[in-house]
């Protein structure tokens, strides 16, 4: 009989989890106490490997480039892929919203409050993602402080040259240690979801979805729209890979981010998929995914348009073509602003009902099913974060040929 692959076993184990959830929608509580410790676990074990993951891999990343020069000319790629993306993810929250209107008709009471989070100003963030203390800023996982030490470490080993060897191969076998644990680890993966998914199903039952539901179809839409159109077309444009193997390829990080909604916790299955399912070499994977994991925010950028719209709807405001235009802009330039800073999601959300004057209790409104919708937003943050790879290696002429090739047959 043949073995299971990976992406057939999660998908099992998120398709068993709604099941049970369903069944447990009545007691909530026994899916709560007695199965999410199982997808706890999991994501313990996760976060167990990311900051060595991404510290190791970004050292050797950015080392393995063995030119400075083209380390910033993938930085800067990366950086510009990411912005544009953001931009048009966004722009199609607020198009779909436009078109399905989510809050008109709805009967929900106004008066529930929310304070809004301190949103830090441009010059602050740039000055804090520089650590003062590397130890500290790995022993609290802020991930941007991290990825600049782990870059100057990079840059540092590429100057230096032969005599910094030994110093590369510590984090090369330590990236090497890294992958393995997380082989280990996906061992436990099905259950893992399941232990994810089944609580979340049992708490957020139909019943529950159903005043917002138009809320969910728009993002939901939206997000599979951008993955199919933008992702997979950009891909296809730059490497003329087929978008089914493409979305194949990356089925195991994209299940994983949907049922966790962490792209820092997807982050290492993200990688072992990039580089073995997409032929991303990881001297690129290694700079463009622990990047993106903190900066690139696709999902949550599309995820503002729609709750803006669906907030000013409720409230009875008419948001006109200037007012929406502003809310792509602070959205786009807020998946940077506020990378690495907990409650990211809801300081977005705040900052983009301010820059058009809607009021922040509307934030209340949709906070029921903020997770449901979390669910599909990482999907959406994690795939662009692959997708960026691919683009990146093909324009640097490393994406692996073998893949290549066999993608052109099944086109």
């Amino acid at each position: 009989m043949k073995k299971l692959s990976l992406p057939v076993k999660i998908f099992i184990g998120l398709v068993l989890g709604i099941v049970v959830g369903l069944i447990f929608q009545s007691s909530p509580e026994v899916a709560i106490t007695y199965i999410k410790p199982l997808g706890v676990l999991f994501l313990n074990l996760i976060k167990m490997v990311i900051v060595p993951l991404v510290l190791s891999s970004l050292v050797v990343g950015s080392a393995s480039t063995g030119d400075v020069g083209k380390l910033g000319r993938i930085g800067i790629k990366t950086l510009a892929y990411f912005l544009i993306t953001t931009a048009l993810a966004v722009t199609l929250g607020l198009f779909f919203a436009n078109i399905l209107q989510p809050g008109l008709g709805l009967s929900i009471p106004l008066d529930a409050t929310t304070e809004a989070g301190e949103i830090p100003s441009m010059l602050d963030t740039l000055l804090n993602i520089v650590p003062t203390n590397p130890i500290q800023a790995m022993a609290e996982a802020n991930m941007l402080q991290i990825i600049i030490f782990a870059l100057f470490l990079g840059i540092s080993i590429t100057l230096v040259g032969d005599k910094a060897k030994p110093f590369f191969d510590f984090f090369d076998s330590m990236a090497e240690v890294c992958y393995k644990i997380v082989a280990i680890i996906m061992e436990f993966g099905p259950i893992g979801v399941f232990g994810l998914i089944a609580p979340v199903v049992a708490e957020h039952g139909a019943s529950a979805l159903l005043p917002l539901l138009k809320v969910i179809i728009a993002v939901y839409l939206s997000c599979i729209v951008h993955a199919v159109v933008v992702y997979s077309g950009a891909v296809y444009l730059f490497t003329k890979m087929n978008p089914i193997m493409f979305f194949k390829g990356a089925a195991p990080a994209m299940m994983l981010a949907f049922t966790t909604s962490s792209s820092s916790g997807t982050l290492p299955i993200t990688m072992k998929c990039t580089e073995e399912n997409l032929g991303v070499p990881k001297s690129i994977s290694s700079f463009v995914l622990p990047l993106g994991a903190t900066i690139n925010m696709d999902g949550t950028a599309l995820y503002q348009g729609v709750c803006a719209l669906f907030v000013a709807q409720v409230y009875g405001l008419d948001l006109n073509l200037a007012q929406q235009m502003t809310v792509v802009l602070t959205a786009t330039l807020a998946s940077i602003g506020t990378a690495g800073v907990p409650g990211g999601g809801l300081i977005m959300l705040t900052m983009v009902l301010q820059s058009v004057g809607l009021p922040l209790e509307g934030v209340a409104l949709i906070g029921g099913i903020d997770r449901i919708l979390d669910m599909a937003r990482t999907c959406v943050n994690t795939t662009g974060n692959m997708a960026c790879a691919v683009v990146i290696a093909s324009t640097e002429g490393e994406l692996q040929e073998s893949v290549k090739e066999q993608e052109s047959v099944l086109a």
